[in-house]
């Protein structure tokens, strides 16, 4: 008997015929408290809509409403490789297959036939110029043309003439560019006390000048001359500011070729690549900011 007591209580308590509650509730009590709530989460789900609504009413979708804190643009090469090491034997094509096919690919977009358009592309000059201003982010210019680039401009690097970038003779070619920042305008060096004696040759007006040299003292004398191909052998300030995806779809970084021309063979050789300006860094934390280095080692064995 007390067990079909507890059964009918447990039965009550879900569905009482008596009153017609529902787990102790009636149906008006049930509809009050949902009805609560209904407009109390939904209170809170206006709020919070509004208040990314208020937030988004700050923010463009051209332009970064912050900058104060971002980095000098990161400094990076092709082909790229796991560890950045670039490692070949120049007898045997198909243990530098994967860089020449990297810069081929990489390099397709710099191809004159797809820089024609004229409604996106423009001339600015194959000398160092000055920024080429073209309005600012929020006016009502619209997309903006973007300066060509041919990449006749990267000598014996630009794999035209060679296809194999120079790997075959074991004088490699590297394509190096600036990382892109949204309305980064770099500025070149306004003195050289930051800069090598060997690089300060290398600084001229309206340019970002680049140098490279061995990391390690060991390797000193064991890299050879390495000729830098590109506009002005550096990277032309005609060519900022860079106005982001949506309104520079077509944009081009310029880039500089490195042409190691007398590696010394069977070595391991550790080589330092940086650009000089007022406003570009370098960081302990991030190995291409401003710079990179690589492991270069050429096979003839």
């Amino acid at each position: 008997m007390p067990a079909n007591k507890d059964e009918g209580g447990w039965k009550k308590f879900m569905y009482n015929s008596e009153t017609g509650e529902v787990l102790g509730r009636t149906g008006g009590s049930w509809f009050k408290i949902l009805a609560f709530y209904l407009i109390f989460y939904g209170c809170l789900a206006g709020i919070f809509i509004g208040t990314i609504q208020a937030l988004l009413l700050t923010l463009s979708n051209y332009k970064p409403t912050w900058q104060d804190r971002v980095a000098p643009p990161g400094l990076s090469h092709t082909p790229v490789s796991e560890k950045s090491e670039v490692s070949f034997n120049l007898n045997d094509v198909e243990t530098y297959l994967r860089y020449t096919k990297a810069l081929r690919e990489f390099l397709a977009k710099y191809d004159d036939e797809t820089q024609k358009d004229q409604m996106k592309y423009e001339d600015c000059g194959t000398e160092p110029g000055d920024y080429k201003n073209r309005g600012d982010l929020e006016s009502d210019v619209g997309i903006r043309k973007a300066c060509r680039f041919s990449r006749t401009l990267l000598g014996p690097c630009s794999g035209i003439e060679d296809r194999e970038f120079g790997f075959k003779e074991g004088k490699p070619c590297i394509v190096v560019k600036l990382n892109r920042i949204v309305n980064f305008r770099p500025r070149p060096p306004t003195n050289n006390d930051s800069i090598p004696d060997d690089a300060q040759p290398k600084v001229q007006p309206n340019i970002i000048p680049i140098y490279c040299t061995n990391k390690r003292e060991e390797d000193a004398g064991k890299i050879g001359e390495i000729k830098y191909y590109g506009i002005g052998g550096g990277f032309p300030l005609q060519y900022y500011p860079y106005y982001g995806k949506l309104l520079h779809p077509q944009y081009l970084q310029p880039l500089v070729a490195l042409h190691f021309t007398n590696l010394t063979m069977n070595t391991e050789l550790r080589i330092e690549c940086k650009v000089f300006g007022d406003n570009i860094g370098y960081s302990e934390k991030d190995r291409y900011q401003g710079r990179f280095d690589i492991k270069l080692t050429v096979t003839s064995l």
